[in-house]
């Protein structure tokens, strides 16, 4: 029996997700464009300066951000690799622990300022209660990240629409989900003078039905449960022990196992 885990949730085979840092006042129109076309995605967020001129607003984040993802950036946006190990915990704790309070639930994911970090730098963060960590290294490719916490994106979001057209035509070998990744600045939009940008992409990429629009965590979450799945020696029962349902495809064909269930083929 052909059993594969090549399966987004929903049964699908492709995902899109996008990324921006710090917190900036154009957030608030790319969020309403993205909103818009049914684009999901994570905002990397200082705390130390919410409320700042050209900031959004601490009381705002919750509504704001709604059906979003709000993710750590650090407190004060320092460059991670330049600093003391005690300043580098407590950056990132300050700022996870400041976004927590503001959107009531916990705060998992994280974007390098600068996107400096090291081999130290890395090694803290499951620590911190990190499960994955954004730099800025578009590859130009659609895989899923062998090491979450060095997650590459696809591009920069002023390649947005030459990454979307590969990404809808993409048919990956041997079935493999694929990931396209978008990252940037909302105050690069106004910088550039290119809004146009987010709705040429959102009209290429939303709305499809082939697409799972996911925020990070989303992503992150929903391949730890799949990891987690538990196959028989005769591939005909499988037991997920995780509360997320996943999918994953026998022969070709997509099937769900319920979060908690074990499934019979």
């Amino acid at each position: 029996m052909n059993i594969k885990y090549d399966r987004f949730y929903g049964g699908k085979s492709k995902a899109l997700t996008l990324s921006y840092d710090d917190g900036r006042e154009q957030d608030r129109r790319l969020v309403e464009l993205m909103n818009r076309y049914g684009l999901k995605g994570a905002f990397h967020l200082n705390s130390g300066l919410l409320g700042r001129p050209g900031y959004i607003r601490s009381e705002e984040i919750q509504s704001l951000y709604q059906g979003h993802e709000v993710s750590v950036h650090t407190a004060s946006h320092p460059f991670l690799d330049l600093i003391p190990q005690e300043r580098l915990i407590m950056e990132i704790m300050e700022d996870r622990s400041a976004l927590e309070k503001l959107v009531g639930h916990p705060v998992r994911g994280m974007s390098y300022p600068f996107g400096s970090y090291n081999e130290q730098v890395v090694q803290l963060l499951s620590a911190l209660g990190m499960d994955y960590a954004r730099t800025t290294g578009g590859n130009g490719g659609f895989s899923l990240p062998s090491n979450p916490l060095l997650w590459n994106p696809t591009c920069h979001h002023k390649q947005m629409l030459e990454y979307g057209e590969k990404f809808i035509q993409y048919e990956p070998r041997h079935s493999r989900m694929s990931l396209l990744y978008v990252w940037g600045h909302s105050y690069e939009y106004d910088r550039d003078d290119n809004w146009e940008l987010v709705e040429q992409f959102g009209e290429l990429t939303g709305g499809r039905a082939d697409i799972w629009y996911a925020t990070n965590i989303e992503i992150i979450a929903y391949l730890h449960a799949l990891q987690q799945l538990q196959c028989s020696v005769s591939g005909r029962i499988i037991h997920n022990p995780s509360a997320t349902a996943v999918w994953a495809s026998v022969e070709g064909e997509a099937f769900v196992i319920p979060g908690g269930h074990t499934v019979h083929l």
